[in-house]
């Protein structure tokens, strides 16, 4: 997928026009390899808290915010461009960060390709509170599989709920998928993007003003087995 119109900043310059809009043409083939990808993905981004947050920690990474909801998403839209303004003048800080409207889970493979993605975040998903609704939850077993799809070995499925019953879920489906690991505690407590990913989304505020609870699980993608 060419990202170029939503990282401007990031786009390889000196595309020709003409034959280069052919998306067969060797010139067009080069630009797109040559430039560079989306590697983080946060699924269901809401008003885009964390985007904006892991913006200045992942200056070179870009980052991409997927929202269903088409009136919250033009919010990030326009969030960002404001942002973007106010920082033009000085280190063009948030070039690095977009969101577009997409219902990731019908079509998330559409958006990258395999072993593309270095973070995924699912943050304060629907927990879909009746059984008969559980289908439409942000995890399972066919939806895991297609983020074992885009995320390349040893990348990390973040998660955070303040609802145990689907941090049980989560677990449990993650655990029962042969492409994916829990995080130790350990390794869960030292990484930068669980501390941001726990104060900085407009949830988890939410939860720290109500005084709830937060539950957490990463999950490592582990490298394919070999052929036989």
């Amino acid at each position: 997928m060419d990202w170029s119109e939503y990282y401007p900043k990031f786009a390889v310059p000196g595309e020709e026009s003409g034959n280069v809009s052919n998306k067969n043409h060797p010139s067009r083939r080069e630009a797109e390899e040559n430039a560079r990808q989306v590697e983080v993905a946060d699924i269901g981004c809401g008003f885009g808290g964390l985007l904006v947050a892991l913006a200045p920690k992942l200056p070179n990474t870009l980052l991409l915010g997927l929202e269903i909801r088409t009136q919250v998403t033009q919010f990030v839209q326009d969030r960002i461009r404001a942002l973007r303004s106010q920082q033009h003048a000085s280190d063009g800080l948030y070039e690095n960060i977009a969101c577009i409207r997409a219902n990731t889970m019908k079509f998330l493979p559409n958006f990258f390709k395999k072993a593309q993605l270095t973070k995924i975040f699912l943050c304060f998903p629907d927990p879909h509170f009746k059984a008969r609704k559980h289908k439409a939850r942000i995890v399972s077993v066919s939806l895991n599989s297609e983020y074992a799809y885009v995320l390349r070995p040893d990348g990390i499925v973040y998660t955070i709920t303040d609802v145990q019953d689907l941090h049980e879920w989560i677990v449990a489906h993650f655990d029962l998928h042969p492409s994916f690991e829990k995080l130790s505690t350990e390794e869960q407590d030292s990484d930068e993007c669980v501390q941001v990913m726990s104060s900085e989304t407009e949830e988890g505020k939410k939860v720290e003003r109500n005084k709830g609870h937060k539950y957490i699980a990463c999950f490592r993608r582990l490298p394919d087995p070999p052929w036989p």
